[in-house]
């Protein structure tokens, strides 16, 4: 086969068609790209948003009861720009694409793969249920039956798109215990050459991911609900000892406080667990108000959005589901729409005539820009993204804990 010349737009399509192969997580999460920039070029900072659907109570009987249409969205933040920086010659323009993509794209498309899937899985600290023991590797499938009834109970969709993507210890740990149970030939066949675990039946595409993310937890103590009736996303709590910290990702349960189904807004019969979403300091008597998710809604507060069957009572107690200074590893169970990468068009710097392109693909949009430097007498060259995560849909997500 000849060489022939590559250009910027051979190079990026290629380099988007790796990349794609080597996204884990992101390659089973939302993906939106925003044009919106595309004339100016995007730039760090920016906001695009992703709609949320709106919910209904609904009404029995033939009179009409117009309900508020309560329509919400998520902002995505624009917050990373990232990308990996080399310099080639002319001549290596001429080789042929694969040997291209060996010596350049490939090493540098599992750079930026490792990066976005790392910074998406990162999202687990806005996710509230979770199953799973810290210090404990899942050896059972239970703990993927557990999973699914925290999604079912928040109503996910069982549509094909639940997936698991957890880290190497518990796949390899997983794969194990598989070894005895029912699977089709071909599920064997697949399991034993990936070396990832593939079961048959259990409502899940399975992924593994080296990016799972490793979190500490506070050195809160169990406390207590400061003050009755409180309702929406903060939550005064006392007693959790003078000047303790509270992280963000850190969970719990309120006493008294059932989660209920979005849907029927029936009672799941098990307390509904909730997550920090950014650090406290308590104060010297050990009172912190803490920003959580999801919402205290409850029928009389706003039936449409309702997670709780009731608000706390005053001196409800307050249990962490997580010991204090304690160092885990969240893995994540989801539905696709859990979680939407959104990125945008960076400036396309080849209208001031550098050699670049910029491309699209599957909801990625990648540059590329290359330059003579007259101060070093280099050519350098730069693979740019610009992407931001949001938990649009974080309660059709639960953690996987050891």
């Amino acid at each position: 086969m000849p060489n022939t010349l590559l250009t910027p737009v051979k190079i990026l399509d290629e380099s988007l068609m790796i990349l794609e192969n080597m996204l884990t997580f992101t390659g089973r999460s939302n993906r939106d790209y925003s044009d919106e920039f595309a004339v100016s070029g995007a730039k760090i900072g920016a906001t695009v948003n992703a709609r949320k659907p709106n919910r209904f109570v609904g009404t029995t009987g033939p009179a009409l009861n117009i309900e508020n249409v309560n329509e919400t969205s998520v902002p995505i933040t624009l917050t990373t720009q990232f990308h990996v920086d080399f310099t080639f010659s002319s001549q290596e323009l001429t080789l042929i694409v694969d040997e291209f993509a060996d010596r350049y794209l490939k090493p540098a498309m599992a750079t930026i793969a490792n990066k976005i899937d790392f910074d998406g899985l990162g999202l687990a600290t806005t996710v509230a249920n979770n199953v799973g023991t810290v210090g404990t590797t899942p050896n059972d499938i239970k703990v993927l039956l557990d999973a699914g009834v925290k999604l079912d109970n928040e109503a996910a969709p069982r549509d094909g798109r639940r997936t698991v993507v957890w880290d190497p210890a518990t796949n390899g740990s997983m794969v194990k215990s598989a070894a005895g149970l029912f699977n089709p030939s071909n599920k064997i066949g697949e399991q034993y050459e990936s070396g990832i675990f593939s079961p048959s039946g259990l409502g899940f595409d399975i992924g593994m991911d080296q990016n799972v993310n490793t979190f500490t937890t506070g050195t809160r103590t169990n406390g207590t609900v400061s003050g009755a009736g409180q309702t929406g996303s903060s939550l005064l709590v006392t007693g959790l000892g003078a000047a303790a910290t509270v992280k963000k990702g850190d969970t719990f349960t309120i006493a008294g406080v059932f989660g209920v189904n979005p849907q029927n807004r029936q009672s799941t019969g098990v307390l509904r667990q909730f997550t920090v979403l950014a650090d406290a300091t308590a104060d010297g008597s050990g009172n912190a108000t803490l920003s959580i998710f999801p919402a205290i809604n409850t029928a009389a507060s706003n039936q449409q959005y309702q997670t709780v069957t009731a608000g706390p009572a005053n001196a409800a107690a307050v249990t962490w589901d997580i010991a204090a200074s304690t160092q885990y590893t969240a893995s994540l169970a989801y539905h696709r729409d859990a979680f939407t990468l959104a990125t945008a068009d960076l400036e396309d710097v080849s209208k001031y005539g550098a050699w670049g392109a910029r491309r699209v693909h599957k909801g990625i949009s990648m540059r590329i820009a290359r330059q003579y430097a007259i101060g070093t007498d280099t050519v350098p060259c730069r693979i740019d993204v610009l992407y931001g995560w949001a938990p649009v849909y974080s309660e059709l997500a639960c953690r996987i804990v050891r």
